[in-house]
């Protein structure tokens, strides 16, 4: 019984590593987006209901099954649960098993559908590199976030208290001020609706908007950028660690070979010394 089991394992594990197999979940990830596009027409749909309803439930079949030989294809169960994305894609079909002919659950139903797009994500390891990259990056972005934010404040109190008899709607207080400075930062019609005006009360209020932008629109937009990158580069050295491809692998193949020669020249020192 237990031969029996490992056979079809091992199918299964074959299975999942085939590309075929993958690009087959990409292309059904695909359609079901497609799907979901398509039921936001619903005047332009209504005489094809009834075959989406079929293609829909013939996706998540699919998801099931797909999800299933995942499952199967693991030496250990809990072995499946120990990756995060696969945590992700078996709540993803778990959700989407909620029928779509349920009045009541109905709207809760098709959100959840939206989310199986985001599968695309654990499918191609490239998106995972930039998601991975994204939420690692998060907690250094963070400590430029709050220097953006005192910047922000500082030049909140100052322009409401400059500039509060020129336009009370945009500085006339820190709030609104910030909300201001937070629409300069966009750069969304920032010279004709805030600067221009300004200026005919205080010409020299040109000084303050340019030492505001170039803090946050050129110093700390290109910090948050670096630290993307350097996340970034750091998690595709990790991923060729792994897969042990690419220039990374080969300088870390070369660095073990490195230290396996020192350690035979040592013992073999060692051997001469003691004759």
């Amino acid at each position: 019984m237990s031969a029996t089991f490992e056979t079809w394992r091992e199918r299964f594990e074959r299975m999942r590593a085939h590309k075929a197999f993958e690009l087959t979940v990409i292309t059904i990830i695909v359609v079901s987006a497609l799907l979901i596009g398509a039921k936001t027409y619903e005047e332009e749909v209504s005489p094809f209901q009834e075959w989406l309803l079929w293609l829909d439930t013939a996706v998540t079949v699919f998801f099931l099954v797909e999800i299933l030989i995942r499952m199967a294809a693991e030496k250990r169960l809990r072995d499946f649960f120990k990756r995060g994305w696969n945590v992700f894609d078996f709540l993803i079909v778990t959700a989407s098993l909620i029928p779509l002919d349920d009045s009541e659950m109905v709207l809760l139903a098709r959100l959840l559908r939206i989310f199986r797009v985001l599968r695309l994500v654990s499918m191609i390891p490239e998106l995972r590199m930039l998601i991975a990259a994204l939420f690692k990056s998060i907690p250094r972005m963070g400590y430029v976030a709050l220097l953006m934010f005192i910047i922000f404040y500082i030049y909140g109190a100052i322009g409401s208290f400059l500039f509060a008899s020129v336009d009370e709607q945009l500085w006339g207080n820190i709030s609104l001020a910030m909300l201001t400075l937070f629409q300069v930062a966009t750069f969304e019609s920032w010279a004709t609706a805030v600067l221009y005006p300004t200026m005919e009360h205080y010409p020299y209020a040109w000084i303050y908007f340019l030492t505001f932008i170039f803090l946050n629109a050129f110093i700390f937009l290109n910090m948050m950028i670096g630290i993307v990158l350097d996340v970034m580069q750091k998690e595709s050295l990790a991923i060729e660690l792994e897969s042990g491809e690419g220039e990374a692998a080969e300088l870390h193949g070369l660095r073990d070979d490195v230290r396996r020669m020192r350690e035979q020249l040592a013992r073999m020192e060692a051997l001469l010394e003691r004759r």
